[in-house]
Parts: structure tokens; sequence; C-alpha cells
């Protein structure tokens, strides 16, 4: 159990209720349960309908991931749920279901933070991280450059957006296109066929005396906004394909500047980059041709490990159990706004998991 601990992870921080079993770093199971087609039609998603549709998937999502890893749940030796960030009433539907298994199965349960799962992740595909890691991380609601000396309980962040992350802003300039909900796919797919170098949009927060880790895409939406609307103002068709490529463009290369730049101040030869956006083709072929030119080694999950999973929760949960880390009591509740440095959530009386059995029914979903 000590090296290769068997855990099952719950994720529910945004639409998609996902479970995921590892054994150590090897994934046996990945089941995700989508709402996203629901939430396509309003252009965003809407938080009660996520939360509703987490109660409708959870059990059913945990007892295909059980069945696709071959395992009883009470072969399980813990149970790890993201306790945030993320949306509240999402977020309490997992730690719920989480807290519930483990107080049936008398197994230990440890709330972990979602953005230390998307840098654990990486271990299922590419073994351990090094220590420390270097992590881009960029999504629907985060841009963040982290730096891991150990994924369990030192997490340091070095630069983070000031406004719309990165994946926001590709689901804004793709309603502006009429192009749909989630917006990336799309502009990924269309981008390959515009020119990158069509239309000159500003790059965020890269002056000599701008911050040199944090990030901001608010400026670059509006501009394209604006481009768009002049467009149609005149009377001329848009160039859709060169608009997405132009500004797909933008964004990664801020985000692939910034992070070899931090690879090179602080002396960490790789980078991990993970998250939604992280399955964006062209930020995966400028990240490898800059990692490669500065001598930096590119570690980047398969694109299905980059969107919110439930295998990236168990990841991190297999960690802290074979690091012996503090486990997380009954009284676990949901941190919508969970800050990265706390990459677990440990009970008030961590000192194993026997005392489950002591703890009131009636907390069972305080």
């Amino acid at each position: 159990m000590a090296d290769e601990p068997l855990v099952l992870g719950i994720e529910t921080s945004c639409d998609e209720t996902g479970v995921g079993i590892v054994r150590g770093t090897t994934l046996l199971a990945d089941a995700v349960a989508s709402s996203v087609d629901t939430h396509a039609r309003f252009g965003g998603v809407v938080p009660e309908i996520a939360s509703r549709a987490h109660l409708e998937a959870m059990v059913p999502t945990i007892e295909r991931a059980l069945k696709d890893a071959g395992i009883s749940a009470r072969d399980l030796d813990g149970i790890a749920v993201t306790a945030g960030p993320g949306l509240a009433g999402a977020l309490l539907v997992g730690v719920s279901a989480a807290k519930a298994y483990a107080y049936a199965l008398n197994k230990p349960l440890y709330g972990v933070n979602h953005l230390a799962s998307h840098i654990c992740v990486d271990q299922l595909e590419h073994g351990p991280l090094p220590e420390p890691t270097m992590a881009l991380l960029v999504s629907g609601g985060h841009s963040s450059l982290l730096l891991a000396p150990d994924i369990t309980n030192d997490v340091r962040p070095l630069g983070a957006t000031i406004d719309d992350a990165a994946g926001e802003a590709f689901d804004k300039i793709a309603r502006v296109l009429d192009l749909g909900f989630p917006g990336g796919p799309v502009i990924d797919r269309l981008a390959r066929e515009g020119d990158p170098k069509a239309i000159a949009f500003p790059r965020g927060l890269s002056g000599s005396r701008d911050p040199a880790y944090d990030f901001s895409f608010s400026g670059l939406k509006t501009s394209v906004a604006r481009w768009i609307e002049a467009k149609r103002a005149a009377g001329e068709d848009v160039p859709v394909r060169d608009v997405a490529a132009s500004f797909q463009e933008a964004v990664v290369d801020v985000l692939t500047r910034k992070a070899v730049r931090a690879c090179k101040d602080e002396g960490v030869d790789h980078l991990m980059i993970g998250g939604g956006v992280a399955a964006n083709s062209r930020l995966r072929a400028l990240a490898e041709e800059r990692c490669e030119k500065a001598g930096i080694r590119l570690r980047v999950p398969r694109p299905g490990l980059c969107t919110d999973n439930g295998a990236m929760v168990a990841a991190l949960g297999a960690e802290m159990v074979a690091r012996n880390r503090p486990v997380s009591d009954l009284g676990l509740s949901a941190d919508s706004s969970l800050p990265v440095t706390e990459t677990h959530v440990p009970g008030a009386h961590a000192h194993g998991h026997d005392h489950v059995h002591e703890i009131s029914k009636d907390n069972l979903y305080s």
C-alpha cells in the first residue's frame, strides 16, 4: 500500500463529473460524465445545472470506474476529492459523495487542490514529477505559473492571470464569432487553416516593466472583439480562420514566453503544462519549439488528462497516501477559492482514519 496505494479520485469543480482510479502512478480507470452539451445553449456553464448534473451522474460514474478498474470499492486504500477551487455547489456534490464513501467503507479521505491535481496527473503519463516542478496551468478559470518543490505540500505561485484566464478568453472570442461553446476546440481547429500573422493582436503584460510572470487576456479579448465589430460595421466579411489563428497565436505566445522565462530564472530544466487549454495543438507545438531551443524538457499529458478528470485527483491522492500526508476528516468542506498553496485540506485530528466511526452521521454532509 505504501509504495503503490490504490486510490479513487472524484472531481466535480465545474461541469464534468470525473472519477479516476490509480494504483501508485498507474491509471486503472478514468470515467467522465460531462454536462457540457446542456450548458452550450447558454453560452457558458450554469452552476445550478452543473450541480444537478453531478448529483445524477455521481453514483453511476463511480460504479463505471470501479468496473473498468476491475476492483471492489473495499479494495481501495483511500478516497480523494477536489475540495477547491471551483464552483461551490458543484464542489459540494463531490465532497459529500467522497465523505459518504469514506464513511461507509472506513477509508481515509483526502480533500485535495484542483490546481495541484492538474500538475500531479502528469505522473500517470511520464512518471514521477521532478522536484521542483515548474508548471504552467491554463484553463477556463486559471492561467498560472507554479513552482512545486513537493506536489503534496509545497506549491508556490509565481504568477497568475489578473483578469480573464486563457480559456475564458477563448470562450468569449468564440462567442463573438458565433462559434458556440466551448470555444477552445473550435478555435484550435479553425486556426489550423488561418494565418497567425494576418492580424497583429496585442500581447498583454509583455513590456519590460510589466510583471514577469502574470498574465492578462482582457485587453486582447477587447481588441479582437472591436476588430470584428469594425469589420461587420463596414459591411465586410470577417476572416474567421485568420482571426482565430491570430488570436490563438497572441495567447500562446505570451504563455510560452513567460513559462520559459520562469524556468530560466528559477534554474529549472523542465516545464509541465496542464489544464484544459493544454490540449490546444498550437500551444503544445510552440512550447515544444521554445523549450527545445532553451534546453528545457517539456512534459504535457495527453489531451484527455489535461481537461478536468478524476484521474488527476486520484493521482494526487495516491501521492498523499504514499507520503503519509495527514488525512481529512468528515468535517471537510468545499472551498471555492482554495489557494493553490493549500495542496490538501487535512483534518483537525489527522492521526489516521479509524476516527471515521466516531463521527456522527449528522456531520456527513456538513
